[in-house]
């Protein structure tokens, strides 16, 4: 049997209610890792978290909250305690045109996409460093590889986020803390069912078109599930993958191409 070398570690997963958060939490948990599970809606955490615990039978805490704010962050980091992985995510912002973004829409971006992610890694760095063991996850996007011109705002702050932790990761790689980001592709996830209602306005398609024109763009003929892309963050976690630092690992079933 394969061990990942988590067992009873304790995990922050941010935004895990549902989608790609709620994969990581799902993988985390079942290679043995406690968890600390956030999320704005209380209801769906709260739900989401009992069916973890009725699967596995790791410990789990909730946190309703808003992770961007200043007494989210401090509530999460209390229910942890001491951190060994740190899963940030959170939601990306609306498409638009870069001529019609204020600066407080730039601010928002930011808060939530980047400067959120740097003050939680702040928190628990210097723990994990002492402790000679951490995990850092950050879910950011492909389009920190490829611009997604109508995704300005997405573009801007995951690339900060992108390159702050790139020049981070190799200053604690030595104490066995790794940093390193997951790049999503299209995901059977609220989000996208969001955007495939959004394009079938626009394009006055049938929602069932929309969905089987975008399986058709992907190498794989369709979009992932959740479950893999946990799969994916729970092997960046393990025990054995210290030697892997600074990097930015894309999970989108081959549609960026590039080697």
């Amino acid at each position: 049997m394969l061990d990942f070398g988590l067992q009873g570690k304790t995990a922050i997963v941010c935004a895990s209610s549902k989608g790609l958060g709620l994969g990581c939490a799902r993988a985390l948990s079942q290679v043995g890792v406690n968890l600390v599970m956030c999320a704005r809606g209380e209801e769906q955490l709260v739900a989401s978290a009992d069916q973890i615990r009725k699967d596995t039978g790791v410990d789990v805490k909730t946190v309703a909250c808003d992770i961007t704010s200043e007494a989210g962050r401090a509530e999460v980091l209390a229910a942890a305690g001491h951190v060994d992985i740190l899963v940030n995510n959170a939601g990306g912002p609306p498409p638009g045109d870069f001529r019609d973004w204020s600066r407080d829409d730039w601010i928002k971006a930011l808060d939530a996409n980047m400067l959120t992610a740097i003050e939680l890694i702040r928190a628990v760095i210097d723990p994990m460093i002492d402790n000679k063991f951490g995990r850092i996850v950050n879910i950011t996007s492909g389009s920190v590889k490829s611009p997604i011109p109508q995704l300005g705002l997405s573009n801007g702050a995951r690339s900060g986020l992108t390159g702050f932790v790139g020049g981070l990761a190799r200053q604690v790689a030595r104490h066995n803390v790794t940093i390193n980001g997951l790049l999503p592709g299209q995901y059977n996830t609220a989000r996208i069912e969001s955007l495939i209602d959004n394009t079938s306005r626009q394009a006055n398609k049938s929602r069932e078109q929309v969905r089987t024109e975008l399986e058709a763009r992907n190498p794989c003929g369709r979009l992932g599930e959740i479950d893999e892309f946990g799969f994916a963050c729970a092997y960046i976690c393990s025990a054995s993958s210290g030697y892997l630092v600074g990097q930015n690992i894309l999970v989108d079933g081959g549609a960026f191409n590039a080697n």
